[in-house]
């Protein structure tokens, strides 16, 4: 990628200090600091991508909403990405996407999430249900939607690279990655042949930004707590979210297939929408960015 791109990205943006961890926490607004909940969006992106992911759908969602959040998660994009202090467990980043917010005077909104996003979100719906969410965020989460991402893990087809860096071996697995391997591994999770090489390229940048490339055997550790607390803790919780949730899934996804979403809507969470785009991959905000926006849309609508 153009090093011009990731200079705009971060010139519109700013820097926050996540002071429960004492690191700086890259994020962008859209739009009016002094909308309401109902009219705030919040985005999550996924592993191993940034705030960056959302910028080809930015515009659509801030013809929907007065007001649009999105930051880069620790360990991602140009937030700090500490190897001391932090294990980047789900509850942290729980903590990180809270601490923003806050930071940012957001007393609610509604919550989208992708890929590993996913996770972040079911664990902040784990605390909404059970009223453990801060004082500040006194408007709540005003509906959840979900993109592509395991939150089902055993339902999950992990990519040899992902396995690899969960693996004993995986700080040598983080060593040895470059642009040809990350780009392997990108399109066989994708899908199809619709995500460009431009658009491959731009995560790759961004994983290298502060050499975060060689630490993904950190980041990747989130999967552990997927499996640790999934079945005890997350899909219980979606169950018991009161607020709409919609499951907006591309079915050419190799590693969370849309079976997954299916499984979701049938056993854990009845009353979600299920919104599927057909011949959509993983990545499907970044390769089909028009059909993403007009499936989230349709569901938004809905609820006005």
């Amino acid at each position: 990628m153009p090093a011009s791109e990731l200079s705009k990205w971060e010139s519109g943006g700013r820097y926050l200090q996540a002071s429960l961890f004492g690191n700086r926490i890259f994020c962008r607004e859209y739009g009016s600091p002094n909308a309401a909940p109902e009219n705030t969006l919040l985005l999550i992106h996924g592993f191993p991508e940034s705030s960056y992911s959302w910028h080809k759908i930015v515009e659509g969602m801030s013809a929907l909403f007065e007001r649009v959040v999105l930051f880069d998660l620790m360990g991602y994009g140009f937030s700090d990405k500490p190897t001391e202090n932090f294990t980047y467990s789900l509850f942290e980043q729980a903590d990180v996407a809270l601490q923003v917010w806050q930071q940012l005077g957001v007393r609610g909104g509604h919550l989208l999430a992708h890929d590993m996003g996913d996770s972040v979100a079911t664990e902040l719906i784990a605390r909404h249900v059970s009223g453990m969410l801060p004082a500040g965020f006194s408007a709540g989460f005003q509906s959840f939607t979900f993109t592509n991402g395991s939150m089902v893990l055993e339902m999950a087809q992990l990519r040899l690279g992902q396995k690899a860096l969960l693996s004993r071996l995986g700080p040598i697995v983080s060593k040895l990655s470059n642009a040809k391997t990350f780009k392997q591994q990108a399109l066989s999770a994708h899908g199809n042949d619709r995500l460009r090489q431009k658009d491959v390229d731009l995560m790759w940048e961004s994983c290298q930004l502060q050499d975060g490339h060689l630490k993904n055997h950190l980041f990747i550790k989130y999967l552990n707590d997927r499996r640790r607390f999934e079945k005890t803790r997350w899909l219980p919780s979606l169950g018991l979210v009161r607020e709409p949730i919609h499951l907006c899934w591309g079915d050419a996804d190799e590693v969370a297939s849309v079976k997954m979403a299916r499984f979701l809507k049938a056993e854990v969470c009845t009353s979600a929408t299920l919104t599927v785009m057909p011949e959509v991959g993983h990545f499907c905000q970044i390769s089909d960015s028009e059909i993403w926006v007009d499936s989230v849309s349709g569901f938004y609508q809905s609820l006005r």
